[in-house]
């Protein structure tokens, strides 16, 4: 019975199943986890990483200020660069600012920016952690540099990129390095105001 039913399927029978196949393999990788995004709420001064409708944790920021804020909108966070330089931008403010290395105690950037808006826009380490929960910035999302590597070390992680506490030790110990990390599945980040 078996045979014959498989005989009457033919080729036509086998090249529907060949194709079925085919598209299986095709259709991408599909997380069962609730999405990972990001929210920042700037009139909260508040950066929320969410699962699905879940808060995960939050965080402090500094939000930009007068005539730079930080600019409303949805993004897509793709780069993370770990160990940044600093060159100032050509801006009234940044005026006699010198270049900072990689590490550098004065670099503004501290140990991470994580890229929300390219190529102005980012979260970043800051220096002035009292400037938390003010408007102070001139458009990026500053954070206190250990809640920056908090954010980055999770996205990673949710965004196809993860890596071992060895490869993050070697970041911390060799701050004059740059890493620039590419997400494999970029994270959604909406700025509200």
């Amino acid at each position: 019975m078996a045979a014959a039913a498989l005989a009457s399927i033919g080729a036509l029978g086998t090249a529907a199943v060949h194709s079925s196949a085919a598209a299986a393999l095709a259709t991408p990788f599909v997380r069962e986890d609730p999405p990972t995004s990001l929210v920042a709420d700037l009139s909260e001064r508040k950066l929320y990483i969410k699962e699905g409708d879940s808060t995960v944790e939050t965080f402090p920021v500094a939000v930009g200020k007068g005539s730079k804020p930080t600019p409303q909108g949805n993004y897509k966070i793709r780069k993370i660069v770990w160990n940044p330089e600093w060159i100032p931008p050509d801006q009234p403010w940044a005026k006699g600012k010198t270049p900072q290395a990689p590490g550098a105690k004065a670099n503004p950037m501290k140990l991470v920016k994580i890229f929300f808006k390219e190529p102005d826009y980012y979260i970043h380490g800051t220096g002035e952690v009292e400037s938390l929960g003010e408007a102070a910035s001139h458009g990026c999302l500053r954070m206190d540099p250990d809640d920056a590597y908090r954010v980055a070390r999770y996205l990673m992680e949710h965004g196809g990129q993860p890596q071992d506490d060895s490869w993050f030790q070697r970041v911390l110990h060799f701050r004059s390095e740059t890493k620039t990390v590419i997400l494999d599945h970029p994270i959604p980040m909406t700025v509200v105001d």
